[in-house]
């Protein structure tokens, strides 16, 4: 399903409510919610928002039942300033009531092999599996306006068949070292939530959606194209090319 916003603050706002529904009620049984999430400018102001959000939601959502994971990490200490891990503790953890246990940062200080398969193996241990693979709740993905998705890039398209649960990449132009879930994690997941906003990823959002001839280059079209029933979220801007009918 896509939905299409007039700003990013009309779509923080709609999605923060629905995303705190959806923990109020998935958590009623009792069951543990495992979700992973990824950075950027635009998950910064949804999670505002739900931080805000939580106060007005009834039943309270139960945060103890609730375990964060990410997607991918940059290679920085969780200080740093491109931190995804800083980024969500400023702008969400500090606000919501959540032992410190439930959340399970991506270590990007230590050295990138071995907090891979270090992440890789506490995902094991409390993520269920499935085939091997772990069947998260619930994950959060962006669009680059390169095509990726996670941190998994056009020129490594061998990580969404990737055996490995998490693998080590290089930023194709910075040469950054980062830690990213690979594709067939992504794919088991229960449900898959897009977040896109900006005029630079209009393009190519038109091309993942119109299924033009070549966009499979773009790992985030392999993920639509697998998984068609994942959510989109766009403002009026990213979406702009988009036919009445793609939305």
């Amino acid at each position: 399903m896509n939905y299409c916003y007039s700003s990013t603050d009309e779509l923080a706002e709609q999605l923060s409510l629905r995303f705190l529904d959806y923990l109020s009620e998935g958590s009623k049984s009792g069951h543990t919610l495992n979700i992973a999430l990824s950075g950027g400018n635009t998950p910064r102001s949804f999670f505002k928002r739900a931080a805000i959000n939580q106060y007005r939601q009834k039943p309270v959502v139960p945060w103890h039942n609730i375990h964060f994971f990410w997607v991918d990490e940059r290679c920085v200490p969780p200080d740093h300033e491109e931190s995804n891990f800083g980024m969500f503790r400023s702008a969400f953890f500090k606000e919501i009531e959540m032992d410190e246990s439930n959340i399970h940062r991506i270590r990007g200080e230590n050295n990138p092999d071995r907090e891979a398969l270090r992440y890789s193996q506490e995902i094991k241990r409390l993520v269920p599996l499935k085939d091997n693979i772990p069947l998260f709740d619930l994950i959060f993905l962006g669009v680059g306006d390169d095509g990726h998705t996670a941190s998994i890039f056009p020129d490594r398209t061998d990580l969404l068949d990737a055996e490995k649960i998490y693998e080590t990449i290089k930023h194709p132009l910075t040469g950054q070292f980062r830690i990213t879930l690979t594709g067939r994690s992504i794919l088991q997941a229960k449900k898959i939530i897009f977040l896109v906003t900006g005029k630079a990823k209009s393009t190519v959002v038109r091309q993942i959606m119109d299924r033009e001839p070549g966009s499979l280059r773009y790992p985030a079209a392999y993920i639509f194209h697998k998984r068609q029933d994942a959510d989109w979220y766009m403002d009026r801007d990213a979406a702009k090319f988009l036919t009445s009918s793609d939305q």
